[in-house]
């Protein structure tokens, strides 16, 4: 299993009156742990755009099993799902220190070429650099 972690401490701007991590805040953990995943294999997600590479986000689902709190330190493990193609898929596990599971996660994004606005196979040179 190929994956990568980041960790990081909930800001109070990340929480409601209850200090409680806001949902939609979620989303912003995965890009943080797909886009450490990609450099953490040599891309670059400013470097594919300014290839003409584009990856927007065409399927998230979001499962909360437990909430997040203001100053938690909490780790995002990023999973890559299998070889890429038009499409790269990612699965997530959010925890706590105590390794609680707070949320789990899937995204799915696509390949897309820039100028063309069209979608397109994941370049060699990606597939070389996370070992496909």
């Amino acid at each position: 299993m190929d994956f990568n972690e980041i960790s990081f401490r909930v800001r109070y701007a990340e929480t409601d009156q209850m200090g409680v991590v806001y949902h939609g805040n979620y989303a912003q953990y995965l890009e943080m742990g797909r886009v450490e995943w990609l450099r953490s294999k040599g891309v670059s997600y400013s470097a594919m755009e300014k290839n003409g590479i584009m990856l927007p986000v065409i399927s998230l689902k979001t499962f909360f099993k437990k909430s997040a709190l203001y100053d938690d330190l909490i780790t995002v493990r990023t999973i890559l799902k299998g070889k890429p193609s038009v499409r790269i898929e990612f699965d997530f596990e959010i925890y706590n220190e105590k390794k609680e599971i707070l949320a789990e996660a899937n995204v799915v994004l696509v390949f897309m070429d820039k100028e063309k606005m069209k979608p397109m196979r994941c370049p060699k040179y990606i597939l070389d650099k996370i070992g496909f």
